[in-house]
């Protein structure tokens, strides 16, 4: 057996996650959406929101999205929701119609596993489909491993709201990112 050289960090590695599908999420997916985006309300590095979501609210929001702004859900082999993204109104003014907001959730297991970039490829590629010629989001600087992905996947950042949200005693900072499609 072979050993490893004296003062080499050991390797550690994560068990092969089971492959990921995306589908189009639905109202039975409310519970599901609301589990992982309460992971990440508890974290506090992805999201200023504070308030924990219902499934029921999860449903209601479900219902009220139309063509441009689909939802997708990330499950394994069992059918387990693993993770959520949608692409989401910008500002209801006519001349943003062509710029989506976009999230992307992943449940706390499969984190690092790539599930977030499975989902993200497939949401640039409905945007695109759908007519939008740009995507932005909002990022929390702490969310390093959200911001290497965004990154990876073409978003740059474009500006930084200074001490945007008070959140757990602390003003926040929310990163401007964004691509554009064409």
């Amino acid at each position: 057996m072979a050993s490893r050289p004296e003062g080499a960090p050991a390797v550690t590695t994560r068990p092969s996650p089971a492959p990921l599908s995306l589908r189009d999420a639905t109202v039975r997916d409310a519970a599901a959406i609301a589990r992982i985006l309460n992971q990440g309300i508890e974290e506090s590095a992805s999201t200023l929101e504070i308030e924990p979501k219902t499934a029921a609210e999860r449903e209601a929001w479900l219902i009220t999205r139309g063509p441009r702004h689909p939802v997708i859900v990330a499950v394994d082999a069992q059918g387990k929701v693993q993770g959520w993204g949608s692409l989401n109104p910008f500002k209801p003014r006519q001349v943003y119609d062509h710029v989506a907001d976009f999230s992307v959730y992943v449940c706390r297991e499969m984190r690092g596993r790539g599930a977030g970039k499975l989902m993200l490829v497939d949401l640039e590629k409905r945007a695109r489909s759908i007519g939008y010629h740009k995507m932005v989001l909002a990022a929390m600087p702490e969310n390093a491993a959200g911001v290497r992905l965004y990154t990876s996947c073409g978003f740059g950042v474009v500006g930084t709201y200074r001490e945007q949200g008070f959140r757990d005693g602390v003003w926040r900072d929310v990163l401007l990112m964004e691509t554009i499609l064409d």
